[in-house]
């Protein structure tokens, strides 16, 4: 059971209902508060920690009862929702319901039965709280899900994770390929509250654009040559769950178009369809690829990318997180040891610092295809350092001691550039830019990117 408070916030704009209903649920509650209107409710809400809003439909302020409604869950889905009215008429209850009300009540108010309605919202948030924290517990302190790491940079993905996972945002993971763009999606899902709907994965890069309108949004039977059947498409599959977008920069401008309009609306229909399907999904999406750079090009949205990008994920490369390697390793060991029904292994000190020292370009997926093959190959119950793939052991020839992967020669070489033109102009972010001949959008994300401040 948590330790935090349940805490309730009363929206009435009737002072003698906002008092008698504070009185009458003081003892269902550990804090009740009052606010007047919307905007009061807001500022509450926003700076303090409610588990439960009854609000009235109607407040004599910027917005209606189910337009704070509609905030509330915006900003903190967790947060249950009772709806109160005087217009008992079966619209408003449903929408209501619609926009994510817990329950509804009409005036006037009977006091026991709107107690009865707190304690069942109490104990629905009492049961998430405690399958978020087991869940939590069987994720481990240097484990989130599959993805695996006890160094600084992964601690702080695995941080952002946590706080996001609860949450409906969208989220956009980046990071070059084979990091584990797909695990921290899988991640998100599992610790959230949609974790027994269905995860599903599409890969937009690798769908002829034929092909992906179909996938995503299904088809109606004899809708195009060779539709034999209707087919849900992964909007229907995924829904109640989390649908993963990878390689969500692949997609053509049509491609595009389509999928922002989903995002804006929640409603789609299926290829040679009429019928509108409302969709119940959370969205991930990944890329390889510098978003900003690409919004430039004029090749990707950028209306798209902020429906997107509303949670950013950077997961860093394995040459940035090298004291994760050996925790890794062991890792793999086991778990392909086990699968080919090899006895135990282990690396030699000398293996695994090569290893260790090794830039990876293919990072975690390059180690842990690596990490199989010397299990399926090797007999041995100790692999030694001139065991290792000659790629791995073989030494620079004396002029090429200095090389460096060209990727990391690039970021290295901007960074400079930027950081000197930055100092010429003493910090003045619009010259630099026009200096630099990139938008200041643009010079923010490469500044915040390189820590430039």
């Amino acid at each position: 059971m948590s330790s935090e408070p349940f805490a309730v916030l009363i929206v009435d704009d009737e002072p003698n209902i906002r008092s008698g209903l504070a009185k009458g649920l003081a003892g269902e509650a550990d804090v009740v508060k009052t606010a007047g209107d919307a905007d009061d409710a807001l500022d509450q809400f926003t700076k303090g920690s409610f588990q439960l809003v009854i609000a009235d439909v109607r407040l004599s302020s910027s917005m209606t009862g189910i337009e704070l409604l509609e905030k509330i869950r915006y900003l903190r889905p967790s947060t249950a929702v009772i709806v109160i009215t005087a217009h008992g008429t079966v619209e408003t209850a449903v929408e209501a319901m619609r926009a994510g009300a817990f329950d509804f009540v009409l005036k006037p108010i009977d006091l026991n039965l709107i107690r009865q309605q707190v304690r069942k919202a109490r104990e629905y948030y009492q049961l998430r709280v405690e399958n978020r924290q087991l869940r939590t517990q069987l994720a481990g302190a240097g484990q989130v899900s599959e993805i695996i790491g006890n160094g600084a940079a992964m601690q702080a993905v695995f941080q952002q994770i946590r706080q996001v996972a609860a949450t409906e945002a969208t989220v956009l993971v980046q990071g070059e390929s084979g990091t584990g763009k797909e695990l921290i999606a899988r991640a998100l899902h599992d610790l959230s509250d949609r974790s027994r709907g269905p995860f599903i994965a599409v890969n937009l890069g690798a769908m002829p654009e034929n092909l992906l309108e179909s996938e995503l949004f299904g088809h109606e039977k004899g809708s195009f040559s060779g539709a034999s059947r209707q087919k849900p498409g992964c909007f229907e599959q995924a829904a109640g769950g989390t649908l993963f977008l990878d390689e969500v920069t692949e997609m053509s401008a049509k491609s595009q178009v389509d999928l922002l309009r989903v995002l804006e609306s929640r409603v789609f229909t299926r290829v040679g369809g009429e019928e509108r399907i409302e969709t119940d999904v959370r969205i991930v999406s990944a890329t390889n690829r510098s978003v900003h750079e690409l919004i430039e090009e004029g090749v990707f949205r950028e209306d798209l990318f902020y429906r997107l990008n509303v949670i950013p994920i950077e997961v860093p490369p394995l040459r940035a997180r090298r004291e994760d390697i050996p925790l890794l390793v062991e890792h793999f060991l086991e778990q392909f040891c086990k699968r080919h029904s090899r006895d135990p292994k282990q690396l030699s000190p000398a293996a695994m610092q090569t290893l260790v020292s090794s830039n990876w370009p293919g990072n975690v997926r390059q180690l842990r295809n690596m990490i199989e093959r010397l299990v399926v190959t090797h007999s041995g119950d100790v692999i030694h350092h001139d065991e290792l793939p000659a790629e791995l052991t073989r030494a620079p020839s004396p002029a090429n001691k200095s090389i460096v992967p060209l990727a990391e020669a690039v970021e290295a070489c901007e960074r400079e550039t930027i950081a000197a033109v930055l100092n010429a102009y003493d910090l003045h972010r619009d010259k630099t830019a026009k200096a630099l001949g990139i938008s200041v959008r643009t010079l923010h994300y490469k500044m915040s990117r390189y820590n430039l401040h």
